[in-house]
């Protein structure tokens, strides 16, 4: 008696394939998770400022100011409403998704294959047919994702620090036109006060002319200073209008809709030591990021180190012979031979590019120290001026100008030295505040440079 034939699992070759994802799935080694690296922390001269974040999704919306403005509440606005400065939040989270997407696995690939049918005899049609269905997987070898995960990881590092980098920037110059819009309301208030000078001295000469104690032409002397005096108020409003609307475009505004900015201009603390400064350069995001920079390089040589081996693409499934019911298993490996294309080319780039790296960081430092000396000098240069102007050559001026003026009014001296004296007075106030305008323009460059304000040096160390 013939035996009979056990029914065949017509679900097996599901079964098995099912089965052999879950093994395919389970071979790609899980990564760990890549070294740390120096996060940028607060800048200093940020501290407590609400600045534009990408991972809300309702950003506090830019007020304009329409009455008076501190500098801390200029610096807020900019970072709020920067458009540049947002444009390098938004480069973060592109980073971020890079990272993500390099951590992925490859995907696995499903194959099917029917051989043998349509031919001639036994194999006209699909009696004789063999169905093949499988999955492949590719297999990382040498850490590839792993390294690769660390190399976007480290990039995603760089976007922070380059974003620091443009905020340090941004503050500095939205701090140095801030002080621009406040020596410009100095600038007009000083030609306003010239002017009202002026206008006295006019008045001065006009009642010696009336008395017939000094000659008419005076008057025409006198008048011409007036009128010097009223272009100058003219210009300084023109350029302080300019030195607003810089100022609000940096939050994004056209115009500007604030009436001034409070701010003390006299006020210049003292400069402390060089070398004081020099230590907290270290605090520069354009510095610290180099040791992330380097790190990312050295990381990208380790990835072309690792592309040069060989993956494996290993295959599993099932096959159906149809000319006799039956199942078989269906398993293959297959592996490059690297007899050409070693990845040579991209890992001696790698290798270049790092040392690249490190010449470029010793660049940067050296600019940036450089930076900090010229900055350094230009701030101690216009604080020993305004020191000079304010205790000495200011209280000297405006004597000389009263003590001239009152003998002229007693017949003593002439009405051109009243107005030699009046024009010096002039220029030393104009000069004391353009040496103010360029302690505190100094003062933020230097202050960019070190990351935190000048009379916060002492308050613990760099990191």
């Amino acid at each position: 008696m013939e035996k009979k034939k056990q029914p065949e699992d017509r679900f097996w070759p599901t079964k098995f394939l099912l089965a052999t994802a879950g093994l395919l799935a389970f071979l790609p080694s899980c990564s760990s998770q890549p070294g740390v690296y120096q996060e940028p922390g607060v800048l200093h001269l940020a501290r407590g400022i609400e600045a534009f974040d990408t991972s809300r999704s309702a950003q506090a919306e830019v007020i304009e100011p329409e009455g008076t403005l501190t500098l801390r509440e200029a610096l807020s606005l900019t970072l709020l409403g920067n458009a540049e400065l947002s444009s390098f939040s938004w480069e973060i989270r592109a980073s971020e998704a890079r990272a993500l997407q390099a951590g992925l696995q490859p995907n696995p690939e499903l194959e099917g294959e029917v051989e043998d049918l349509a031919g001639s005899g036994d194999f006209s049609g699909f009696d004789e047919a063999e169905s093949t269905i499988a999955l492949s997987q590719l297999i990382e070898l040498g850490g590839k994702r792993t390294k690769r995960l660390r190399v976007a990881e480290l990039g995603r590092g760089l976007a922070t620090w380059d974003y620091e980098a443009k905020r340090l920037w941004i503050l500095t110059k939205t701090a140095q036109e801030f002080v621009e819009v406040l020596a410009g309301q100095r600038r007009v208030e000083l030609q306003t006060a010239s002017l009202g000078l002026a206008r006295e001295v006019l008045h001065t000469v006009s009642e010696r002319v009336d008395a017939g104690k000094s000659s008419p032409i005076e008057t025409t002397r006198a008048q011409v200073v007036v009128s010097q005096s009223e272009i100058l108020l003219e210009r300084a409003k023109r350029t302080l209008e300019a030195a607003r609307a810089r100022l609000a475009a940096n939050w994004g505004s056209t115009t500007a809709r604030f009436q001034s900015v409070i701010g003390t201009l006299e006020e210049t603390p003292e400069v402390p030591a060089l070398d004081t400064l020099t230590a907290w350069i270290v605090e520069n995001p354009d510095i610290s990021r180099w040791s992330v920079e380097i790190a990312e390089r050295q990381a990208r040589v380790e990835l072309a180190e690792a592309q040069a081996i060989p993956d494996v693409t290993v295959k599993a499934g099932a096959r159906l012979l149809q000319g006799t019911d039956e199942t078989a298993f269906v398993v293959g490996l297959s592996v490059p031979l690297p007899l050409y294309d070693r990845n040579q080319g991209r890992r001696s780039e790698a290798a270049f590019n790092l040392a690249k790296a490190n010449a470029q960081r010793r660049a940067v430092e050296l600019r940036i120290r450089t930076a900090l000396s010229d900055a350094y000098q230009s701030l101690l240069s216009a604080y020993r001026e305004v020191e000079t102007l304010r205790d000495e050559v200011l209280p000297a001026a405006r004597s000389a100008f009263d003590g001239i003026s009152e003998a002229y009014r007693q017949g003593k001296l002439t009405q051109l030295d009243v107005l030699d004296s009046q024009r010096t007075l002039f220029e030393v106030r104009e000069q004391f505040t353009e040496a103010l305008s360029s302690y505190h323009h100094a003062r933020a460059r230097v202050e960019g440079l070190v990351g935190r304000p000048i009379e916060n040096l002492d308050k613990g160390g760099p990191r």
